[in-house]
């Protein structure tokens, strides 16, 4: 079934210049970009789209990390396009992701663990949403 997922490489990611083999390994999986943005967050930016996780300990820790550097924020589209992405990502912990994973192979910690990605179809429509306007949305390879 084709889907899109939400994206984003984190500033730890950004910083290290891992943008393109990111992008590299989502393509080597068949997910197509249909939208991307280059960003620099604020608190309040920040707060509003991790809005699930305000009230948890790390909560404050997550506002600074993802307001610290420029994110890359993209759209990707394909079969079972969330599924594929979050297996792509790996574990949140980069120390029990699978090997060739992006956050095995570039995460350095439970928080600065390179990537995001929506984890249902629910919240790929809120995170799309608020980054991206359906104009922005290009038709993909696979629509």
């Amino acid at each position: 079934m084709q889907e899109q997922t939400l994206a984003i490489i984190k500033p730890d990611a950004f910083s290290r210049n891992l943008v393109g083999p990111i992008i590299a390994m989502a393509a080597e999986k068949q997910l197509s970009m249909v939208a991307a943005r280059l960003l620099h967050l604020t608190r309040k930016e920040v707060e509003s789209f991790y809005y699930v996780h305000r009230d948890k300990d790390f909560f404050e820790s997550l506002i600074r990390f993802m307001t610290e550097g420029p994110i890359f924020v993209m759209v990707l589209q394909g079969e079972n396009a969330l599924t594929v992405w979050r297996e792509t990502m790996g574990a949140t912990d980069p120390s029990k992701a699978e090997e060739g994973t992006i956050r095995q192979r570039f995460g350095e910690s439970i928080e600065r663990n390179a990537v995001h990605g929506s984890d249902s179809p629910e919240s790929a429509r809120f995170e799309i949403g608020f980054f991206f306007t359906s104009r922005d949305l290009l038709e993909g390879p696979n629509s």
